[in-house]
């Protein structure tokens, strides 16, 4: 048979429907999809605990209460965390709200505006805590297939993302991220600055069914530098509540009351 430019443009056109239907891997989808695997899209409470250790002995630590909510407009989260503990930080509050972040303590009734990219307790920094869509922050581009080890030792196949910083205000310059190609759930992230310099490995495991699907439950955070100083956030005591939007708004946290 005689193959004419418009029998090959039909067979083109049926190999590219073929493979769009296949699911062919597009890389901001992927990294959505990554980002509805860490958090839900509705508003939650939860109790994250940061633990420091160095060269594996524990050397500080701080719980918070954390309220988020997404929102619709950016499609990124806006948070309020509350300091359960240590007794010293008690009920200091700071929230994280499109590209404002800002601390209150009672002790000085002063609104301090802080950087995500500020470090609140060893590896983790303020832009680590406050609850974060990768999607709205970076673009992604697919830097192929490779299996990687997980937070567990166990290896998993993974789609490799390249992140770029869509925007001055993103936490880091810009970042590998592996994401396992069988459920999306985000195995690694390591984390670099402007010049290209490792500061942070991070890995995400303890998968637990939170709110029907399975999420990262701790991060593990490695310096980039000194891999025996290591950061943990442990997530627990989820929780679906409402937020109200009066709790985002720095000149409301002197009058912030926990329920």
């Amino acid at each position: 048979m005689r193959r004419t430019p418009k029998f090959m443009a039909a067979v083109a056109g049926c190999w590219l429907m073929g493979a769009a239907l296949a699911g062919d891997p597009n890389a901001q989808q992927i990294l959505s999809a990554s980002d509805a695997v860490r958090y839900p899209g509705f508003p939650f409470g939860m109790v994250n605990t940061l633990i420091e250790y160095r060269n594996g002995k524990q050397t500080d630590t701080s719980t918070l209460a954390s309220y988020n909510k997404l929102d619709p407009m950016s499609g990124q989260f806006r948070s309020l965390n509350r300091y359960i503990a240590p007794a010293r930080d008690a009920d200091k509050l700071f929230i994280f709200s499109g590209n404002d972040m800002w601390f209150y303590d009672p002790s000085g009734k002063t609104n301090i505006r802080l950087s995500p990219q500020q470090r609140m307790l060893g590896q983790a920094a303020n832009g680590d805590v406050a609850i974060t869509n990768y999607s709205r922050d970076y673009a992604a581009t697919l830097a192929g297939e490779e299996d990687a080890l997980d937070g567990e030792r166990q290896n998993k196949h993974c789609f490799k993302l390249q992140l770029t910083a869509k925007t001055p205000e993103a936490v880091y310059h810009h970042l590998e991220m592996w994401i396992e190609v069988e459920n999306n759930r985000p195995v690694k992230s390591r984390f670099y600055a402007e010049s290209g310099a490792l500061l942070k490995t991070a890995y995400y495991r303890h998968y637990q069914n939170i709110f029907g699907v399975e999420r990262p439950t701790e991060m593990v955070i490695i310096d980039g530098l000194d891999p025996n100083w290591v950061t943990v956030m442990r997530y627990s005591d989820w929780v679906k509540r409402d937020v109200p939007e009066a709790w985002l708004q720095k000149d409301y946290l002197p009058r912030f009351k926990p329920e």
